[in-house]
């Protein structure tokens, strides 16, 4: 799993030793600024469509458009940034060998393998551009539509030459490298024997993301294999990967990505904080109380827990000991409080779960409500039993303080209450709510606060955001791609009619649910896990009369409590680097915080009136299980 960059290694996109210094410093600077241009276009368009829309009762014509295409530029230009620095999403196995020979030839192998199927996927989009070129069509204002794909060709293409070069620090290893990228494009000629090579060449992908190849990689490479063998062009995949364009709620994906990071490398975290602490540093195991409110806020707006415990990890861990918790259970608290929050508006896996699973965000935030109140609360009853226990101190309740606190944190607090209050009532979409939700973020943070400089700081933390944007959409696109292969070959329907002859129970499917989705969120990350997952499951729902949403937030809940289960968890990986401690001291303070949480989940599982009570929806059909035969 690929952790958060940090400043160091994020503060530009830069391009590899490839070019002399010189030109790596102006082609990262061309790209950094790329970034900011396109986030500054996706955020005013749909802010000034919202406003002409209300005001002159019609729209500027293109603006959806338009912003659905920045989307696909900034997915492909953050892909190509999130290369640079070795962010794209992967599973954290590869990390597991030994330091040496092996290991590096495992990275050669890997850096191979990616960018042999990055250069397959650029000529396969070099097809895509070039039937869109045939067809002639138009966007609003006269503009080429394959003008706007061409990014997907080029930066596939520059991705292949930047995973092969970053494989290895000597010219043999690179060599190496290239000469597998050379073999895999080579086996695009013995298209007689296409299908022979399919379990052989799925062999080798599997075993490459195992060892660290980015599970787009893996995915992209399996969908154009298998289209290969089947007779399909592979062009197929990037085809699957353009249509997301037509997708209204994917520009929601990098605008809140960009306004969580915007909100991360400001001050936000500290205004937060001291407003939780006039608020509630009065009640018993105020501190502790504390921690799990910031955290869970913090989460919600930022979209990843994993941000959370680098950004305030090292604000709350002392004041918990200072005020004496003891310092296992801090840490538990730190690396559990940091999932919390994942179910509540505006956060990026909720969306990212309605885009895919094509369900309403509305709807599912409305039924992640009760569910992420409940987890919230657990955890913060067990942090409230300690404070309690350990006499804990507590400060005298400050009107005055909580007013100046409050007012210091006016926009945090207000901007997202708001534009939910403007997206639940249909004044605004989602995109245009997250659209306003940046520019605040912008407009707070670097001109009202000036905790970033707009020109210093601004630029690195758009940037940044828009490696984790290619990475998601990257693999989004490619998920897609496998997903159409797996319905033209009917394989849902063939697990849906497996998992009915063998599980009659939705109570007992429900359970197995939860056990496959708590394992498989400690090994995925959790946008991979979305991504992958929620297109099969989603059927398999339906079939056992489960309703859609109530399974959306189920699947949330589980990957959310996933972080914390080990061996792999993200939560579990981070603290431990953050705070410097051994894997296995984690595991045994986060296992309370993982029981507390197991509790709630299994609790919204089985009674689920707790999200479908949210929403007025009516009831999938249930489809009658088969009888397994006598």
């Amino acid at each position: 799993m690929a952790a958060p960059a940090s400043a160091e290694q994020g503060g530009a996109l830069a391009v590899s030793g490839v070019v002399q210094p010189a030109a790596k410093k102006l082609l990262h600077r061309i790209e950094v600024w790329a970034a900011v241009v396109i986030f500054l276009l996706m955020t005013l368009l749909p802010v000034a469509e919202s406003l002409v829309r209300r005001v002159l009762k019609t729209g500027i014509p293109g603006a959806v458009l338009y912003t659905q295409h920045f989307t696909l530029w900034i997915g492909f230009l953050g892909a190509l940034a999130a290369t640079a620095f070795g962010k794209h999403l992967s599973l954290a196995t590869g990390e597991m060998l030994p330091e040496g020979r092996l290991r590096q030839g495992a990275q050669v192998y890997v850096a191979g393998l990616s960018a042999g199927i990055c250069l397959l996927l650029a000529y396969a989009s070099w097809v895509l551009v070039g039937a869109m070129r045939l067809s002639e069509r138009l966007m609003p204002g006269g503009l080429p539509e394959w003008w706007s794909q061409l990014i997907m060709p080029a930066a596939l293409g520059l991705m292949a030459v930047r995973f092969a070069w970053r494989g290895s620090d000597r010219w043999v290893g690179r060599i190496v490298a290239f000469a597998i990228t050379g073999a895999m494009v080579a086996t695009g000629l013995f298209e007689d024997h296409a299908g022979s090579l399919v379990w052989p060449g799925s062999i080798a992908i599997l075993v490459g993301v195992l060892l660290g190849a980015p599970v787009f990689v893996g995915m992209a490479g399996l969908a154009m294999l298998l289209f290969y063998g089947s007779g399909t062009p592979i062009a197929s995949v990037p085809t699957a990967t353009y249509q997301l364009v037509e997708s209204a709620s994917l520009p929601a994906i990098p605008l809140l990505t960009a306004a969580g990071y915007v909100l991360a490398e400001g001050g936000a975290s500290r205004r937060l904080l001291r407003l939780a602490r006039a608020m509630i540093g009065w009640a018993p195991g105020a501190m502790a109380l504390m921690v799990v409110v910031i955290c869970t806020a913090f989460t919600t707006v930022t979209g990843g827990s994993g941000v959370t415990i680098l950004a305030l990890g090292g604000l709350v861990m002392p004041m918990l000991l200072s005020e004496k918790y003891p310092e296992g259970f801090s840490l538990g608290l730190v690396t559990s409080a940091g999932s919390l929050g994942l179910l509540f508006f505006p956060s990026l896996p909720v969306i990212l779960y309605a885009v895919v699973a094509k369900e309403s965000p509305t709807d599912l935030f409305a039924a992640g409500l009760l569910p992420g109140a409940l987890l919230v609360a657990l955890v913060a009853l067990y942090g409230i039993v300690v404070g309690v226990r350990n006499k804990t101190p507590r400060q005298p309740f400050d009107g005055r303080e909580l007013g100046r606190a409050l007012w210091a944190a006016k926009w945090e607090v207000t901007a997202p209450v708001v534009l939910y209050l403007l997206f639940r009532n249909g004044l605004t979409t989602i995109v245009e709510t997250a659209s306003l939700f940046l520019l605040v973020a912008l407009v707070t943070q670097s001109a009202i606060f000036r905790d970033l400089h707009w020109r210093k700081q601004l630029p690195d933390t758009l940037a940044r955001g828009a490696q984790l944007v290619g990475a998601v959409v990257l693999l989004l696109g490619v998920a897609m791609g496998l997903t159409n292969y797996l319905v033209d070959e009917e394989i849902p329907k063939a697990l849906i009619e497996w998992t009915q002859a063998h599980i009659h129970s939705p109570m007992v499917f429900l359970l197995v649910l939860n056990a496959v989705l708590l394992v498989l969120g400690s090994v995925l990350e959790i946008y991979s896990a979305v991504i992958i997952l929620a297109p099969l499951l989603a059927p398999m729902a339906v079939a056992y009369g489960i309703d859609p949403l109530h399974l959306g937030i189920v699947f949330l809940a589980n990957l959310e409590l996933g972080f914390l289960f080990p061996p792999m968890g993200l939560n579990l990986i981070l603290s431990s680097s953050r705070f410097n401690q051994p894997l296995l001291r984690l595991y045994k303070v986060s296992l309370p915080f993982l029981l507390i949480m197991a509790g709630g989940v299994l609790l919204v599982t089985y009674v689920p009136w707790m999200t479908t009570g949210m929403v007025k929806r009516e009831a999938p059909a249930q489809v009658q299980p088969q009888q397994a035969p006598e």
